[in-house]
């Protein structure tokens, strides 16, 4: 047993080496080169929008903030900012849509939700969700305790104390010891497996955007993906809705209260 565990810890040091080398050194120069300018971009946007809507110049903060949020590196402080100038403007479908974004990178977030809670009411549309049972809701309510980051932190970490408590269990001579670190080991693995999942499941809904906001003053939904689908019932902008399927241009959506049908895709815009 001790040889398993030491080959493992030899196996895991060899695939961070390997990690660590896998680029050549001209091409890590280059990337945190261009990751260094790409920064320093978004920075000099972001400075003339806060700026902006210090000023009261709604619309330079707003086309500011989105040349920020054109590169890779978004945040959800960018797209907070972006809802409050929006917001601040009237528009409040693109506040709702920015608030929205911003909230997938930080679930948890208290003034993203207060502000979001706030364009809701400007909204025609008064939708009652369908009722959760209350594991869902506390279960939902874990997983947005923390974001992606830090989820994955705290499997890494976890699983880091996991590593040191079977070192424990197996190397260790006392019987109590070896108890402790069994059953503490246990536990530290069950962290680390649900942070983890919990991570990837903050990256699926980041990667997948399977909500969106409806942009259009108002729109019909239809019972099929044509124009001469049955009429359903009619929506208005800023609805946010769930995408669960695609067609040919259009989109089959579910509401809040259960309801669904299609949309043609340029009614809406994904979260």
């Amino acid at each position: 047993m001790r040889k398993i565990f030491q080959i493992i810890i030899l196996l895991s040091l060899s695939f961070s080496a390997v990690a660590q080398d896998a680029l050549p050194d001209s091409t890590k120069q280059a990337t945190q080169s261009d990751q260094s300018d790409e920064l320093s971009n978004i920075t000099s946007h972001v400075t003339k929008a806060n700026e902006a809507y210090k000023n009261e110049d709604y619309n330079i903060a707003i086309e500011e903030y989105n040349k920020a949020l054109q590169g890779d590196m978004v945040s959800a402080e960018a797209y907070y900012n972006l809802g409050n100038s929006y917001y601040r403007k009237g528009d409040y479908t693109n506040a709702i849509l920015s608030y929205e974004r911003a909230k997938l990178l930080a679930p948890n977030d208290e003034d993203i939700q207060f502000n979001l809670d706030l364009s809701n009411q400007h909204i025609v549309d008064d939708i009652q969700p369908l009722p959760q049972v209350f594991f869902v809701r506390w279960w939902q309510g874990l997983i947005n305790t923390f974001d992606i980051d830090s989820w994955a932190l705290i499997s890494v970490i976890s699983f880091i104390v996991f590593l040191v408590l079977l070192g424990i269990y197996l190397f260790s001579r006392s019987g109590r010891n070896k108890r402790l670190g069994f059953a503490f080991g246990i536990i530290a693995i069950v962290i680390s497996i649900l942070s983890f999942n919990f991570a990837a499941g903050h990256k699926k809904d980041l990667n997948e955007r399977n909500f969106a906001i409806v942009t259009q003053a108002s729109v019909t939904v239809k019972s099929s993906p044509s124009e001469g689908g049955t009429s359903l019932f009619l929506i208005h902008e800023g609805l946010k809705v769930e995408i669960r399927d695609s067609l040919e241009g259009w989109f089959e959506v579910r509401l809040e209260d259960g309801n669904q049908g299609w949309l043609q895709e340029n009614t809406i815009e994904r979260i």
